[in-house]
């Protein structure tokens, strides 16, 4: 258990949780280095294949960044490169990670969540860019992640009034992918993390590289003629061999995860 986090393992799941709830799980540069050393860990560690990262109680999952401790001229040297959360700025992580979103997500906490590949948010989950309120801007991803997500109209309508949005119209927008009731973000988590655990996970890598990277190029021509390098391991793993073996042999597959 860290100062500001605890973490859980499950098999080849792992479960981060934000530990702050004081604070509404807001993060400091402290916290977020911390953070920084778990997603090491997960993005390292070869028998961990799918992520979840979910905050302490039901009132928020991450009410952003630690205003009060910046205002209060607070140590910023412990920030990461790794952005906030230690996740924002890890552009090259091709593990899944799925966002539990359970309560309050706002501004730096939104970010984690759009950070995540996939959300799941509870019925009372309440997402917001609120920077511009405060003189600041979504600057850990949040500005072009979003427009990314659901459009830039619908983005900008977020971003340029930092209007609070309901889960159930994050669904709507698109960057919801499932509303569940209320305390039941992580089980909902649980139940997606499940499946992409059945699949090939050197599959599962291999297709979140290529769409992330992908997105860079100019169009489907340019994206199609990128080598990545989690298709490349794909196809000289074990698993690639497994997968249509079992296929013919019509059992399940063991999947070796390299």
């Amino acid at each position: 258990m860290g100062q500001f986090s605890t973490t859980e393992r499950d098999g080849h799941l792992f479960v981060i949780t934000i530990n702050r709830p004081e604070v509404m799980n807001a993060l400091h540069p402290p916290a977020n280095a911390e953070l920084s050393d778990v997603f090491d860990e997960f993005e390292n560690d070869p028998d961990l294949w799918v992520a979840i990262v979910t905050g302490a109680g039901e009132r928020a999952f991450s009410a952003g960044n630690d205003l009060k401790y910046q205002a209060s001229g607070g140590d910023r040297s412990a920030q990461p490169s790794s952005g906030f959360a230690g996740l924002t700025a890890r552009y090259d992580l091709v593990k899944p990670v799925i966002a539990a979103v359970n309560g309050v997500a706002m501004g730096g906490g939104f970010e984690i969540a759009l950070a995540c590949d996939l959300i799941i948010a509870s019925e009372n989950a309440t997402f917001a860019l609120p920077e511009v309120r405060v003189g600041l801007a979504a600057l850990a991803g949040g500005v072009h992640r979003l427009p990314r997500t659901i459009g830039p109209k619908r983005a900008l309508g977020m971003i340029l009034t930092g209007r609070h949005v309901p889960a159930q119209e994050g669904y709507e927008l698109g960057f919801v992918n499932e509303v569940v009731p209320t305390g039941e973000a992580l089980a909902g988590a649980r139940r997606w993390a499940e499946q992409i655990l059945a699949v090939s996970p050197m599959s599962v890598r291999a297709s979140k590289q290529a769409v992330y990277k992908g997105l860079e190029e100019g169009g489907v021509a340019g994206a199609e003629a990128v080598r990545y390098p989690a298709v490349i391991a794909m196809t000289k793993s074990e698993d690639f061999i497994e997968g249509p073996k079992a296929f013919a042999e019509k059992r399940p597959p063991q999947w070796k995860g390299r």
